[in-house]
């Protein structure tokens, strides 16, 4: 506690900092990592309240576009006490209010090194593999799908299963609650695609990279004006709820090369400026890693890039205002480091175990080591204490709706046998 008396005073000295967005707790880990270093915090959220000790919840009018009232909040008056505050975002639309808004956004608050053509490039998924092609970077098959005439006309060119992804994840996310649809024909290609573009949603066809999750694994950087790298990090994930297509749930650093320098090829090709993050999925079928998609953002793992070393969100607060500190990549950062999310990583299990994949027992064995949490914290345990419950709340209703499924179908059943039997 007298860490946190202590920063208090010091809150007076630092520009306070604004989060925008972030639902998986990438706000959260930053807004932390800030606050225990003395600055005062406030939180655009696109998700409810997190109810952090070290981050102030910015509350702004219900609209169905967060990133409207984001906008007229940064560049209205009500935000004119956080004037000469550090501007991050956490999140893609984050991303896009800082690409379309950077110039008046830069005369009022403190912006990171950006190149925000850079920025726009990886924040298209078409274009992300467009750069990645050009930069000799592997990428699944993909094909453009402006026009139906477009699908249509390549109908024989489609490999499946095929992904419908949308070029703007967040996008897509507000509208079906989901990252992406997944075909396994072309008349479920072109249900998907109308379905999208009904919402005037614009997607890329994507080939489906086989193989399970734990062959992705992800590079992150900080790239200084000069392009030179002040952070090189990798992790791994070993599982995602719902397998294939979910957030991942469990992750481990290691440090891998190979990852690192495709990442910095395609980076250094766009010209990506600031902090950087780049997945990639080795293919069974011919070993290579294959680019899956692109932040120019923190992060929902940034909790694990914390915890082994790099604190790449105070990093970037102290760059941005002055204060001496090396570049992350000059010491080492902790290799065998586990990230867990228990809610979705329990059932994840659930799902591999029911389809006999998994056993009690290497599950178990796998969760021996010492965890890190993205929610609890001892000294901030209210945002895990707030999740569990909402947790709960949610695995009840879901029990229960299934069971008084069960018991509708029953009932229709028995309802029949006795009709059979008159």
């Amino acid at each position: 506690m007298t860490r946190d008396f202590a920063n208090t005073s010091r809150q007076s000295r630092l520009p306070p900092a604004i989060l925008m967005g972030g639902a998986g707790g990438n706000a959260l880990s930053v807004a932390r990592s800030l606050g225990r270093g003395g600055v005062g915090v406030y939180l655009l959220p696109d998700a409810p309240n997190p109810h952090s000790r070290y981050a102030r919840y910015i509350e702004l009018p219900e609209t169905a576009n967060p990133q409207v009232a984001w906008v007229r909040y940064l560049l209205g008056p009500a935000s004119e006490r956080l004037r000469g505050a550090v501007l991050l975002s956490c999140c893609d639309a984050g991303i896009e209010v800082l690409i379309e808004h950077h110039g008046e956004l830069s005369k009022k608050f403190i912006l990171d090194i950006s190149d925000t053509e850079a920025q726009r490039y990886l924040l298209s998924k078409l274009s992300t593999y467009q750069k990645a092609k050009q930069a000799g970077v592997p990428t699944p098959l993909f094909w453009a799908a402006e026009r139906v005439e477009e699908v249509e006309a390549r109908r024989d060119e489609y490999v499946y299963p095929l992904i419908v992804k949308p070029l703007y994840s967040h996008r897509f996310h507000a509208v079906f609650g989901d990252k992406f649809f997944r075909v396994t024909d072309f008349q479920g290609l072109m249900t998907a695609y109308q379905r999208a573009r009904a919402h005037d949603l614009d997607v890329i066809l994507l080939e489906e990279i086989p193989g399970s999750d734990d062959r992705l694994c992800s590079y992150y950087t900080y790239l200084e004006e000069s392009g030179v790298p002040l952070c090189d990090f990798t992790k791994r994930v070993l599982r995602r709820y719902p397998e294939n297509r979910g957030p991942a749930c469990y992750h481990v650093t290691d440090w891998n090369p190979e990852v690192r320098d495709l990442g910095l090829r395609l980076f250094r090709h766009v010209g990506l400026l600031g902090v950087g993050n780049v997945e990639f999925k080795r293919d069974d079928r011919d070993g290579k890693l294959r680019i899956i998609e692109c932040n120019a953002r923190f992060t929902a793992a940034n909790a694990l890039l914390v915890e082994s070393g790099y604190d790449l969100g105070l990093f970037v607060y102290n760059r941005l205002v002055g204060i001496p500190q090396p570049p992350l990549n000059s010491r080492r950062y902790k290799e065998g480091l586990h990230l867990w999310f228990p809610g979705r990583d329990i059932r994840a299990f659930l799902a591999l175990h029911a389809a006999g994949r998994l056993s009690v027992s290497a599950w178990l064995a796998s969760l021996a080591h010492r965890q890190v949490l993205a929610y609890f914290r001892w000294y901030d345990p209210v945002p895990a204490v707030v999740g569990t419950s909402r947790f709960a709340r949610r695995t009840v209703g879901t029990a229960t709706r299934c069971l008084l499924v069960r018991k509708r179908k029953a009932g229709t059943l028995s309802t029949i046998k006795a009709k059979e039997k008159i």
